[in-house]
């Protein structure tokens, strides 16, 4: 149960920091009610899980999940470039985040 909650939380962490990046200072409501509801979840579920799971591992995959799904939709929308190289970081962000779960 802790990693499922775990990789819900990652996906909202992507969720709270690409509102983050709409919210233009929090200047808009929508995504910066977003962000706000989405932070809170993200980190809820990041705590459920580190009760068991090592700070750590849980940390690193809820980062990793976060970071990669953020760079991902940012390049699917076109808000990031895509290149081979950050396809290449990405696969090793993905990588280390499933052998973090393979290794506990």
């Amino acid at each position: 149960m802790a990693w499922i909650v775990l990789i819900i939380s990652g996906v909202l962490e992507a969720v709270w920091a690409t509102a983050l990046g709409r919210a233009e200072g929090f200047t808009r409501l929508g995504p910066s009610i977003t962000f706000v509801v989405a932070l809170i979840l993200s980190m809820a579920g990041l705590a459920f899980a580190m009760r068991d799971l090592p700070t750590g591992t849980a940390y690193a995959v809820w980062v990793g999940i976060g970071a990669t799904l953020t760079v991902v939709y940012a390049m699917v929308t076109g808000d990031e470039s895509v290149s081979a190289l950050k396809i290449i970081c990405l696969v090793a962000i993905v990588g280390g985040v499933v052998g973090l779960k393979a290794l506990h």
